[in-house]
């Protein structure tokens, strides 16, 4: 399995790049709003990426930060959606955008995608909103958070507030903001929510 690709850029074609590294030429596809487009040839490029096996191929697909990785891991997961709509699904909009349409239950935010249909869509939410949020709240999920166990910022929470809390701010953390900004954030909603995924969608609102 390859994790990742480092090396020169050879080709931009339309949906793929081909890279050099060691004398091979390796294609990879990437998400239409991948800045390695933008990239010169000879531009030394790095990608994590994601190696698929069909009866009549194998291909690599490739991504910037493993964020975006992890999601599109995810995506293949769900029945009827293979690695060209997950590919979709990111081209039309930035990894926190996708978090927060499945999180939320915004099945019609993923249709902007093309080739993803109303039906597919819906099943992505229905199957990932749950996965979703304990991709991006737990440790284990290997982005590189520092997610863990975090502290409450309410003080005296009981433990089930604090865990919320905790996994809210992380989850905040991940869609860009500063653990300041997230832990105010969820201090601010701290009397709104019974839930992380409700946690989280009051902070966003709070902050704008």
């Amino acid at each position: 399995m390859i994790a990742y690709i480092s090396g020169s850029l050879i080709e931009k074609l339309e949906t793929s790049v081909v890279i050099d590294t060691g004398g091979i030429g390796y294609e990879v596809f990437l998400p239409s709003n991948s800045r390695v487009f933008v990239k010169s040839k000879g531009d030394e490029v790095v990608l994590q990426t994601a190696q698929i096996f069909k009866e009549d191929d194998v291909s690599l697909y490739g991504f910037e930060d493993r964020a975006s990785l992890r999601l599109f891991k995810l995506l293949i997961t769900v029945s009827g959606v293979g690695a060209k709509a997950a590919l979709a699904i990111l081209s039309a909009m930035p990894v926190d955008e996708a978090v927060r349409a499945i999180a939320f239950g915004d099945a019609a935010m993923l249709t902007r995608a093309n080739g993803v249909g109303k039906k597919s869509a819906e099943r992505v939410v229905l199957e990932l909103k749950d996965k979703v949020t304990d991709l991006f709240a737990g440790g284990a999920a290997g982005l590189g958070t520092g997610m863990g166990t975090a502290a409450g910022p309410g003080g005296a929470a009981d433990a089930g507030e604090t865990d919320r809390a905790g996994d809210a701010i992380a989850i905040l953390m991940v869609l860009g903001y500063s653990r300041s900004e997230a832990a105010q954030a969820v201090l601010n909603v701290r009397d709104e929510y019974d839930s992380v995924e409700e946690c989280v969608k009051y902070a966003l609102k709070s902050m704008g």
